[in-house]
């Protein structure tokens, strides 16, 4: 056994994500998951929002502190510039699914990782979030990754480590499948 794999490959507990694969096909109900933010609005466009605790595995879970996120728009639209727009943290979002995953599945086929970058955009046409087009959608009309990666494998396999990902991305399916969204409004 050599050093990088006594430490875990690309930094990923290989070890751990097999043992976590078999127990979960053992105990399917422990593959249910809960995850939270929650959002206080501080002015204007300008939100602070936290994500601490989860649900799953069996359990109530702690972050190992909460995580901290600032939300708002920059000048040009009405906001202060606080934090990256929401638009902004769903690329964010969907690089990291999909980097992690990468990192995930290259380790578990025993390929070493140098560096991976992604660059994501999304093109987005505000008519439809400001109400001047009832035929423009209001969310992006096209998102673009690309991934720059440089492994100890030939190109092919690293195509079909980055394919591998994408179908298993939980960020990836939620953008190109949808999923239902129910909004409960309590005033007080």
């Amino acid at each position: 056994m050599t050093t990088t794999e006594q430490s875990g490959r690309n930094g990923v507990d290989t070890g751990a994500l097999f043992a976590t694969i078999n127990l979960v096909k053992e105990q399917r109900a422990l593959a249910k998951f809960q995850f939270r933010a929650h959002s206080e609005w501080v002015r204007g466009t300008h939100s602070h929002v936290e994500a601490g605790t989860f649900d799953g595995a069996g359990g109530t879970h702690e972050h190992k502190a909460p995580h901290a996120a600032e939300v708002d728009h920059p000048a040009v639209l009405v906001g202060t510039d606080e934090g990256p727009t929401p638009v902004e943290y769903l690329l964010v979002g969907l690089a990291g699914c999909l980097t992690a995953g990468i990192a995930n599945v290259a380790s578990a086929r025993g390929v070493t990782l140098r560096s991976v970058t992604a660059n994501v955009e999304g093109d987005i046409d505000l008519q439809g979030i400001l109400g001047l087009s009832d035929t423009v959608r209001n969310g992006y009309e096209q998102i673009r990754i690309g991934f720059t990666i440089d492994a100890d494998a030939p190109a092919a396999k690293v195509a079909e480590i980055v394919e591998q990902s994408r179908a298993r991305s939980a960020v990836f399916d939620v953008l190109t499948n949808g999923v239902p969204v129910a909004i409960d409004v309590t005033s007080v």
